[in-house]
């Protein structure tokens, strides 16, 4: 049974702690100005200096994946232990793939390696929590360099204690001879999806937010976005403003699994309509009459949710979204929710889409319980594996 005091879902797990009202879903926009595609460029800058920054897509050579071992009780409570136990079976998967590089506090160091085993390296870091996917910086390519973009990580607009994980990039960044560059804006790397041809998918509720990024349009932000990262094109989809600590990232609506081709996140046909059902069906608006960078229309495939009656995890905010996938090299994990109909039918999904990859299904009730999922706890660096 599950004894956090409150999810990553619910959105105000240590938000009274940390003091002081934001304002939550406050925007610089209105949500009729939300939907749709964004411009082409940004203004000042030529196709040839575009194409030398480039945001890869997660299914290119992966380099090694980072995570963070979770420290605080604060946050999970009791289920501390067991929310490690599910982060330990994420490194030691994926680490069968590709190196992984596990930062963890250094008086919980010892523990973090036994639990995850000798194929992982756990690394002396002062971390807070496990979301490495926002903690870890964004990862460009520059003329084939690869250079780390901090996004400034603030907690998602301040709901939860960040003190270490707002230094995580700089650190990790330092340790790995990786160049830094800091963002003109605050975001986390969920907000992201690529598909490494220009194409850039967001929620609008998670960066047009006066929790991030105060007094800025969407315009202006999509223009630094498009600098930043040397995308093309931003398709904006509305999101979900206040309801989860994110306000909702893309990487538990839609995913990238190829350029052009998108799976979306499908509520079980018992779950009635809510806000993320809606936010489903607001993307799948946009992204019918959408095009990406290349000028494609996007191929829109479901991906439908467990029964909630069926899964072995529990909690009204429990995350059972298979969008949360993480692509490795050579595989791809994905949640398994204890509903077999549900779980192989989405195994079988993304098996269609990642033919030559293996498909990896971990249990992870502790996260999901928690608000997140397996993309949300890895971050992967792009490059050659190491020999």
């Amino acid at each position: 049974m599950s004894h956090l005091p409150l999810s990553r879902r619910t959105a105000l797990r240590g938000f009274a702690a940390i003091g002081g009202a934001l304002g939550l879903g406050a925007a610089a926009c209105s949500p009729e100005e939300s939907v749709g595609a964004g411009r082409s460029t940004a203004p000042g800058r030529t196709p040839s200096e575009e194409a030398a920054r480039r945001l890869g897509a997660e299914w290119e050579s992966h380099a090694r994946t980072f995570m963070s071992w979770p420290a605080l009780a604060s946050v999970w409570g009791e289920d501390l232990p067991y929310v490690r136990e599910d982060i330990a079976r994420i490194a030691r998967a994926v680490g069968e793939y590709e190196a992984v590089v596990m930062a963890a506090r250094p008086d919980q160091l010892a523990a973090a390696q036994r639990a995850c085993g000798s194929q992982v390296e756990v690394v002396p870091m002062a971390v807070d929590d496990l979301w490495a996917r926002d903690t870890v910086p964004v990862f460009v390519e520059d003329a084939g360099k690869v250079t780390g973009i901090d996004f400034s990580f603030n907690g998602w607009g301040n709901k939860q204690e960040h003190t270490n994980d707002a230094q995580v990039g700089r650190k990790l960044l330092a340790r790995y001879a990786v160049p830094r560059e800091a963002a003109p804006l605050v975001a986390e790397g969920g907000s992201f999806e690529s598909d490494g041809q220009g194409t850039l998918l967001i929620t609008e509720s998670s960066i047009v937010n006066a929790n991030r990024n105060p007094g800025k349009s969407r315009d202006r932000i999509e223009d630094e976005l498009v600098e930043t990262l040397g995308v093309e094109k931003v398709v904006w989809l509305a999101g979900v403003r206040g309801e989860d600590i994110t306000d909702a990232h893309v990487d538990s609506l839609v995913r990238f699994t190829a350029p052009g081709v998108v799976l979306l996140d499908q509520a079980h046909p018992s779950t009635p309509p809510d806000s993320w059902s809606r936010s489903a069906d607001q993307a799948r608006a946009v992204l019918s009459k959408a095009t990406d960078a290349r000028g494609r229309r996007f191929e829109i495939v479901d991906l439908p949710q467990p029964d909630l009656d069926r899964i072995t995890g529990e909690g009204d905010d429990f995350v059972s979204t298979y969008a949360n996938f993480y692509v490795a090299n050579d595989s791809v994990f994905m949640p398994e929710f204890g509903d077999r109909k549900a779980d192989a039918r989405a195994k079988a999904i993304l098996q269609e889409h990642f033919p030559k990859r293996d498909v990896v299904q971990v249990q992870i009730d502790t996260i999901a319980s928690g608000g997140g999922g397996i993309h949300c706890s890895t971050h992967d660096q792009p490059g050659k594996p190491a020999a």
